[in-house]
């Protein structure tokens, strides 16, 4: 499969899950719960969301669907860039307030998406 075919697919999927992500941040923060708690259930539900449509169609090999071993590796990828993504959304928070974490939240994602595609490329969906 081609990169470029790829990569256009991996943006497609990665908006949709970011969209999920980034409304799960902010309607859980808006309804009171604290910034950490509400990106990290967002960035599960674009994580969700993410493995099973990268996994069907933009790393989707002839042979078969992605399994425990991808899933496992996808999970360590989520991890890091949990961790990383929490960080950086809780930071702009601390100092600029909730609503600017809100609209930090796509720059935070958009950056850590470069990196998850080459990961997600060459190790995850191997």
């Amino acid at each position: 499969m081609s990169l470029l075919r790829q990569g256009r697919w991996y943006i497609v999927i990665g908006v949709a899950q970011w969209l999920l992500d980034w409304a799960t941040l902010v309607g859980l923060s808006h309804a009171g719960l604290d910034v950490v708690v509400a990106n990290v259930c967002g960035r599960m539900a674009g994580a969700l969301l993410g493995f099973w449509l990268n996994g069907a169609i933009t790393f989707a090999r002839d042979d078969a669907a992605p399994r425990r071993r991808q899933a496992l590796r996808y999970l360590a990828l989520w991890c890091g860039n949990t961790v990383l993504s929490t960080f950086g959304v809780t930071a702009v928070a601390a100092a600029f307030g909730v609503r600017s974490a809100w609209l930090a939240k796509p720059l935070v994602e958009g950056a850590l998406a470069i990196g998850s595609f080459l990961v997600s490329r060459h190790w995850v969906y191997r």
